[in-house]
């Protein structure tokens, strides 16, 4: 009877296979930087192929499906949530990858994982627990911890190192989507194709939401973004897009045109101006940050309490860690659920 290790061979194929069809630029699997802890790889995938499976099948993932992209708003069945936002973002990034010939594994565990630990209701949550926090709090670092430590009752997924660069560094800096300073900028093609991708799905599905629940008006938003970009949501995807890839091919950096840059970053301006800075006056925005604020009054009074609901992951992590850690964990209904029970005992 075969070892399973005597398969070891489809796995060495499909890595042979990179080695002669991806890009001289893109990352083979077989180069990895390896695990932070030895574990023997799959005999018929390769250790991306692995990662992405791993983050598929996590509890965080299968939260994202509650939780509030932007808006907070009544639920809808059209409106995004982190869930259909991640799914937009592989989409847009394996589409750049293939016709890059980049690696479209890691680009799919990355885009993946890389809203993990966002918080419940939108930015507001994050906002809130980064206030709370001595030492702030970041999604993109939060991601980063869930993969590594929370994940599978504390023993983490164990992911390579380069989906684990692209998860911590896929945020953008204010000042525009290609923007990176320092330890930020990643160091393969692949993460740099999830972060533009992730920031093509939101600029444009938050215009698609803001348009349909009347945030905005078209007569409200400046024509030029609509002439050079686009007048659907699609064209201007494509458009993006398209534009990556062809100012990229063959190239050893991710880049736009300086035009269609340019207008993309005014737009994403436009939207943190119009939408995102003034999420904060909704009323559901208020609530949430009520809820998210007693929450954590709460767990910091009430710590027996708090830990026979969610147990530290390392002893050293402080109270104020493991509070950050249950409430970023919890979806929307999840949270108000809780916040409904426990006021009105």
């Amino acid at each position: 009877m075969k070892n399973q290790q005597d398969f070891n061979f489809i796995r060495i194929m499909l890595e042979n296979k990179e080695r002669d069809y991806l890009s001289e630029y893109a990352q083979l699997s077989s180069k990895t930087r390896g695990r932070e802890k030895e574990e023997v790889e799959c005999v018929y995938r390769t250790c991306y192929q692995k990662d992405r499976d791993k983050i598929l099948h996590s509890k965080s993932f299968r939260r994202l499906k509650d939780k509030t992209q932007v808006y907070i708003r009544q639920s809808t069945d059209h409106i995004r949530v982190r869930l259909t936002h991640t799914l937009e973002v592989m989409q847009i990034a394996r589409t750049i990858a293939r016709a890059l010939r980049l690696n479209e594994d890691l680009v799919e565990a990355i885009a993946l994982g890389h809203d993990l630990g966002h918080t419940p209701f939108g930015h507001t949550g994050e906002t809130v627990l980064n206030h709370i926090l001595k030492n702030g709090f970041k999604h993109s670092l939060q991601s980063l911890r869930v993969v590594d430590k929370l994940e599978r009752n504390g023993r983490g997924l164990n992911l390579c190192y380069e989906v684990r660069e692209g998860i911590v560094k896929h945020s953008k800096k204010r000042c525009g989507l290609f923007t990176a300073f320092g330890d930020e900028f990643p160091s393969t093609l692949e993460a740099m194709v999830v972060k533009i991708s992730d920031g093509i799905a939101y600029i444009n599905h938050d215009l698609d939401d803001a348009l349909s629940f009347g945030l905005l008006t078209e007569e409200q938003i400046p024509d030029e973004f609509f002439k050079i970009l686009g007048a659907t949501n699609a064209k201007r995807i494509d458009n993006m897009v398209t534009d990556v890839i062809i100012n990229s091919i063959d190239k050893k950096e991710i880049i736009m045109s300086d035009k269609i840059l340019n207008a993309t970053n005014s737009l994403r301006d436009y939207l943190f101006e119009n939408v995102y800075l003034k999420e904060d006056e909704f009323d559901e925005a208020k609530k949430a940050r009520e809820i998210i604020h007693f929450l954590f009054d709460f767990y910091f009074a009430n710590q027996d309490i708090l830990f026979s609901e969610h147990k530290k992951v390392d002893p050293q992590d402080s109270v104020e860690m493991t509070i950050a850690d249950y409430i970023s964990s919890m979806t929307d209904r999840f949270a108000v659920n809780k916040y409904n029970k426990l006021f009105n005992n």
